[in-house]
């Protein structure tokens, strides 16, 4: 009950008990200014991700959207990653990592203040198919921006210390969606309907822009790219002296290196894990019938255990690896739309969302390590840039394919199905990976 009503006292005690997450006097002064921007770019996007983003598929819902219109939101910007990822990872190549990957944030962060006329200037209907056009647009410098940040993750941060980062990260995440998402659901509770969302529109858009500023001062440490010689060695993929033709510009050569079983694996993961996206709203909104302070009130209670879990990813992944980790976490969110399926009311919700948060906190500290593990570190913008591939095919299907499976066996079935193949992506991953 005290989750529920009182959450900022509940992170005060958490960051008090485990602060030495966020210490950095073991960390050289060299590489102290690069964390501390990371930890507050992915503080404000979580401010952005517990507000705007997080009650985007909410409101195209109580706007009259179908399965297919919330598919649509995430497909159109998959679309295009489809045909710019390699040439964005060749333009990222060609300059700076960390300005290229700013004013890509900028660009690609503009679309979120145009969200917020959006009542002003369409009638429901119209909003809905404004708000797909703008993810089609916005996912044009997106692109760059989603290849463009692992590369600088990786430049910019030791491999001795990414596991540290990361988990950072992920606390501070946490701390800064809990708290904005169950303050969207009081707001949207309080004010009337449209006007409501256009605050937490607001109130995102802010946060994308404090969220660049910090990206922005993020630089690249040329001399730490290598990993140390006690970490797994990728394999090394020649690289052509001289591409010529679409096949070298492609750089397909990375399909015959081993990193393809990453990839393929990576592709089970985030199949099955952006399959049920269409879907959460509708059973929310449809069955549980949950209003938007509920909603905002399990997103808070999720990121509550995503912030305890966080706090206990560096030693889980020292002790064994980000490989089993990102495994065996992939196969533990089958837990959350099995009980989902399961559940009957607004209190079922609010367990859910509280057992889900611990699973989701590894496997999201867990898989860009171990991806990066596996990507030569003189060659990255171009694995990175086919990782984009495949995480965008994914979206695309997922996308398209959940909707098709509610329709065709209904909702309650379609989380169970989509809870079995979560447990098969994560035993591919231990086992292929």
């Amino acid at each position: 009950m005290g989750l529920n009503h009182n959450p900022q006292s509940i992170v005060v005690i958490i960051i008090s008990m485990h602060f030495n997450l966020f210490q950095q006097s073991d960390v050289p002064e060299k590489y102290r200014s690069n964390f501390w921007h990371l930890y507050f770019d992915i503080a404000w996007f979580g401010v952005l991700s517990g507000t705007a983003v997080n009650f985007l598929n909410v409101y195209a819902t109580r706007l009259g959207a179908t399965g297919l219109q919330i598919g649509l939101l995430a497909a159109m910007a998959a679309i295009v990653n489809l045909f710019l990822a390699i040439p964005a990872g060749r333009w990222i190549e060609k300059r700076h990592t960390g300005r290229a990957v700013f004013w890509s944030s900028v660009v690609f962060r503009i679309g979120y203040v145009l969200w917020i006329p959006l009542p002003w200037l369409f009638d429901a209907q119209g909003q809905i198919w404004a708000l797909i056009i703008l993810a089609f647009l916005m996912a044009i410098p997106l692109t760059p921006l989603g290849v463009g940040f692992n590369a600088l993750f990786a430049e910019a941060v030791p491999d001795r210390f990414r596991a540290h980062v990361a988990g950072t990260r992920n606390v501070t995440f946490a701390i800064a969606y809990m708290l904005t998402s169950f303050g969207a659901g009081y707001i949207l509770k309080s004010l009337p309907f449209e006007a409501g969302y256009q605050v937490i529109f607001a109130i995102g858009a802010f946060g994308a822009a404090m969220s660049s500023y910090h990206i922005y001062h993020v630089m690249p440490l040329q001399e730490e790219i290598f990993p140390l010689q006690s970490s797994p060695q990728p394999e090394v993929t020649p690289r052509a002296d001289s591409p010529r033709g679409i096949k070298a510009a492609m750089r397909f050569d990375i399909w015959s290196t081993s990193f393809r079983f990453t990839l393929l694996a990576l592709f089970f993961f985030h199949f099955t894990h952006y399959l049920p996206t269409p879907l959460y709203p509708l059973y929310n909104v449809r069955i549980l019938n949950l209003n938007d302070n509920n909603i905002g009130t399990g997103t808070a209670l999720y990121y509550l255990t995503v912030l305890i879990g966080s706090t206990q990813f560096r030693r889980i992944a020292q002790r064994y690896g980000n490989k089993k980790v990102t495994g065996f976490a992939a196969a533990g969110m089958a837990i959350y739309p099995l009980l989902l399926a399961l559940a009957h009311t607004v209190w079922h919700f609010y367990i859910i969302s509280f057992i889900g948060g611990f699973v989701f906190a590894m496997i999201n500290a867990a898989y860009l390590n171990y991806m990066l593990e596996k990507v030569p570190p003189h060659d990255r913008p171009s694995h990175l840039a086919w990782y984009s591939i495949v995480l965008n095919v994914a979206i695309l299907t997922s996308s398209l394919a959940g909707p098709a499976i509610a329709d065709w066996l209904g909702l309650v079935n379609a989380l169970i199905v989509i809870g079995v193949l979560r447990i098969l992506a994560g035993a591919a991953i231990l086992k292929w990976g």
